[in-house]
C-alpha cells in the first residue's frame, strides 16, 4: 500500500504535451480510463524538469502529472509517471495507474497526430497543384508521385494543399489522405538524424563504453534503422556499417519530398543548363587529365565519362577522414567535391549538403557516370556498369563498389 503521508510531488506536464499540440485537459481525455497503464516518453519527462513547472499535489483524479512516490519500504517508484492517483475514505492512497505498460497506445497516437493531416500523391508521375480547384485553372506546381502536402481544405473532389513554397489545389482522386496516408508516410517518409555536434562516434552498441564503428561528420544525415526502446540511442546507418548514436547529439525528424513550384522548377532547369555547359567546357579544356596509373575506367561519353575517369584514376589512394587530397588522403565527401573542382565546379564537403546539390535523377536506375550517389552517411561517384568510385574507409582507401551495397538515398547530377 502506497500511504498519502509519504513524499508525493506532482509537476503539472502542461509543458510536457506541448509537443503533442495538445492541452493537459484535451490529452487526460485522450487516455484509457483510470486504472490502465500510460507512458509519457523520456523527453516529455526532461522538458517538465527543464520548465521547472508548477508544483502541485497529487489529488483523486487528477491526470496527465509527474508523481515522486516513495513506497512504504523507502523504495523508489520504478516509473514516477502516473495518469491518475485515487485515494480511499481514510485518505491513503491505494492506487495510482503507472506508466509503462501503454508506451505503444501513446507512441501510435503521437504518429496519428503527426501524419493524419498530411496529403499524399498516389500517382503515375505528378499532379499539378493549381490555383483553384479546377482543371482550367493556373498551375502553381506540382505535386510528385509520393511527395508530401498538409490539408487545409476540402470542396467538391479537390483538396487545397500546402507543400513547399506552394500552397493550392490538388484533385482527390489523385493522392491519400486520413489511415491511409499515415500508413504510407511510414514507407514514403524516411527517419533521419541529422548530426548537430562537429564530430560523432557511431558506435557498436548504446553505450558510451561501447567500440567505435566509425564517425560522423557536422550535418551528416543518417538514415535512422532503429530508435524505440533505445534509451536516449539510435541505431544508423554509415559507411562501417550500423551502429548507434546518442540522441543528445543529432536532431531526429521525419524527410519527405514536397511540391515543386513553377518558378522554382523553371530556376532548376536554367540552373542546370548553365552548369552542364560550364562543366563541359571545363572537361573539355582539362581533357579529364591527372597523374596516376590506375587502368580503371568508367563506361560512356560525355562530361560525366570524364569526370567518373578522372575519379577512378585515384583508386587505391588513402582514406582520410576529413581529408579532400586526392592522393595523400581524403574523405567520402571530400573526394567528390575535390574531382568535381578539377572540373570548374565548386562543391560542399558534405555528405548531407551533396543531397542538394544538382538534381535527382530518379534512382539508380537512371544513373550515368558523373552522377553522384548519396547514401546514409555517405558519398561516391558513378561510373556506369552498376558501379561507383569512392572514398571508402581508413581499412579500404579509393576503391570501386557495387552501387547496390547500400541503400541509396538519392543520385544527384551536375551535368
Amino acid at each position: 500500500m502506497i500511504r498519502k503521508n509519504n513524499k508525493i510531488v506532482a509537476y503539472i506536464l502542461a509543458g510536457a504535451i506541448a509537443f503533442m499540440s495538445l492541452s493537459s485537459e484535451t490529452y487526460a481525455t485522450t487516455l484509457p480510463s483510470a486504472g490502465a497503464a500510460v507512458t509519457i516518453d523520456t523527453e516529455a519527462i526532461e522538458t517538465v524538469a527543464d520548465n521547472k513547472a508548477e508544483e502541485t499535489t497529487a489529488e483523486e483524479g487528477k491526470t496527465g502529472e509527474k508523481v515522486e512516490i516513495q513506497l512504504s519500504a523507502g523504495e523508489a517508484c520504478v516509473d514516477p509517471i502516473v495518469a491518475s492517483v485515487q485515494s480511499d475514505e481514510n485518505g491513503e492512497v491505494v492506487n495510482y495507474t503507472s506508466a509503462v505498460d501503454l508506451q505503444a497506445e501513446i507512441e501510435e497516437y503521437k504518429e496519428k497526430e503527426e501524419f493524419s493531416n498530411l496529403v499524399i500523391a498516389k500517382c503515375n508521375d505528378y499532379v499539378n497543384v493549381r490555383k483553384e480547384a479546377d482543371e482550367e485553372a493556373e498551375v502553381l506546381g506540382k505535386l510528385y508521385n509520393e511527395s508530401v502536402g498538409e490539408f487545409i481544405s476540402e470542396s467538391n473532389g479537390w483538396y487545397e494543399i500546402k507543400s513547399g513554397n506552394v500552397t493550392g489545389f490538388v484533385k482527390a482522386e489523385y493522392v491519400v489522405t486520413g489511415d491511409d496516408a499515415v500508413a504510407l508516410a511510414k514507407e514514403v517518409g524516411r527517419r533521419i538524424a541529422t548530426v548537430d555536434t562537429e564530430t560523432l562516434f557511431v558506435r557498436q552498441d548504446p553505450t558510451t563504453e561501447s567500440d567505435v564503428v566509425g564517425m560522423a561528420a557536422g550535418e551528416d544525415k543518417l538514415t535512422v534503422k532503429e530508435e524505440e526502446g533505445l534509451d536516449g540511442w539510435v541505431k544508423v546507418s554509415i559507411e562501417e556499417g550500423e551502429g548507434y548514436v546518442s540522441t543528445d547529439y543529432v536532431e531526429l525528424s521525419t524527410e519527405f519530398v514536397k511540391a515543386e513550384s513553377k518558378e522554382e522548377e523553371e530556376a532548376r532547369l536554367a540552373k542546370e543548363e548553365a552548369e552542364r555547359k560550364q562543366a563541359n567546357a571545363a572537361a573539355a579544356a582539362s581533357g579529364g587529365k591527372a597523374s596516376g596509373g590506375s587502368s580503371y575506367s568508367s563506361s560512356g561519353g560525355g562530361a560525366g565519362s570524364a569526370v567518373a575517369n578522372f575519379a577512378c584514376q585515384f583508386v587505391g589512394n588513402p582514406y582520410v577522414y576529413g581529408g579532400s587530397s586526392l592522393t595523400n588522403g581524403t574523405d567520402c565527401s571530400g573526394f567528390v567535391m575535390s574531382v568535381y573542382a578539377n572540373f570548374g565546379v565548386g562543391l560542399p564537403h558534405s555528405s548531407g549538403a551533396l543531397r542538394g546539390c544538382g538534381y535527382d535523377v530518379g534512382g539508380l536506375g537512371n544513373a550515368q557516370p558523373g552522377d553522384i550517389v548519396c547514401y546514409s552517411g555517405h558519398v561516391g561517384i558513378y561510373i556506369g556498369g552498376g558501379q561507383i568510385v569512392h572514398a571508402s574507409t581508413a581499412a579500404t582507401g579509393i576503391k570501386i563498389s557495387n552501387a547496390g551495397y547500400r541503400d541509396v538515398l538519392s543520385v544527384r547530377r551536375i551535368f
